[in-house]
């Protein structure tokens, strides 16, 4: 949601995918430099450096935007960038050691079977606050949605409002994919389901909406992956496209029936 904001189209969740899969490349290979110096990863370790992939595929995106106005062309970018990266990945995993292969294999399919106790600690160290600032900042969003203009004209500060609303992003997409590894279609499926569902794009209710949406939908995705083929657990991401791609085909068939 703080993405579609940004862009101010509810198509944008297509640069999530892009952004989780910069954030996969860079714990992957984080990962498997400390497992070859026989030095386990840390959790805040995870979190820097799936931040660190996040901000470098927004500022990927970014550049885009500056060049053309077609967002189309943007949807196309970030999903690019998201082949890309999950290439660059494999080819990281096929070239590991076998002890690493196992522990990327299992994280990069997407799954919340492998976080532990402490690590749900230092989730919610980070991602309360960042959810406090959520809500701090509805207003300027509510009045960013209505466009710079008018955002600049009630006294926001589009240009600093804009650099939060990209470290909220990031820092949010990359503790998710730090932990649980990448998990699809997530971020445009639900906000865009909360907004029909509550008919409102106020962001005071959507950005509560989307977080809580967003759990109940990952954990019945969840439920679905554990128990669908049991004992065979699927990939969560496996589960969450199937739900959400077609949410994000009927967007863009909206979309152009709209234009």
């Amino acid at each position: 949601f703080l993405l579609q904001t940004f862009f101010r189209n509810p198509i944008a969740g297509p640069f999530i995918l892009g952004i989780s899969s910069g954030a996969k490349l860079t714990v992957a290979l984080t990962m498997i430099a400390m497992l070859r110096r026989s030095k386990p990863l840390s959790s805040m370790q995870m979190v820097l450096a799936a931040f660190l992939g996040s901000m470098i595929s927004i500022g990927i995106v970014l550049l885009f935007t500056g060049r053309t106005r077609s967002m189309s062309s943007l949807v196309i970018c970030g999903i690019m960038i998201g082949y890309i990266c999950s290439a660059v990945t494999d080819f990281a995993v096929t070239f590991a050691e076998d002890a690493d292969i196992v522990n990327l294999h299992n994280w990069s399919r997407g799954s919340f079977s492998g976080v532990r106790e402490d690590q749900i600690a230092v989730i919610a160290l980070i991602v309360l606050p960042v959810l406090l600032v959520s809500f701090l900042i509805s207003k300027p969003m509510g009045a960013y949605l209505m466009g710079e203009q008018y955002a600049l004209n009630v006294g926001v500060n589009v240009r600093l409002f804009r650099v939060v609303l990209i470290l909220i992003s990031g820092i949010l997409s990359a503790t998710v994919t730090a932990f649980a590894g990448p998990v699809s279609f997530v971020g445009v499926a639900v906000p865009h389901l909360m907004k029909n569902l509550f008919r409102t794009e106020n962001p005071v209710v959507i950005t509560p909406a989307s977080f809580l949406g967003g759990a109940v939908f990952c954990l019945l995705s969840d439920l679905i992956a554990r128990t669908a083929f049991a004992p065979t657990e699927l990939s969560i991401s496996s589960v969450t496209a199937l739900f959400g791609a077609p949410v994000v085909m009927l967007l863009m068939v909206r979309r152009s029936r709209e234009g």
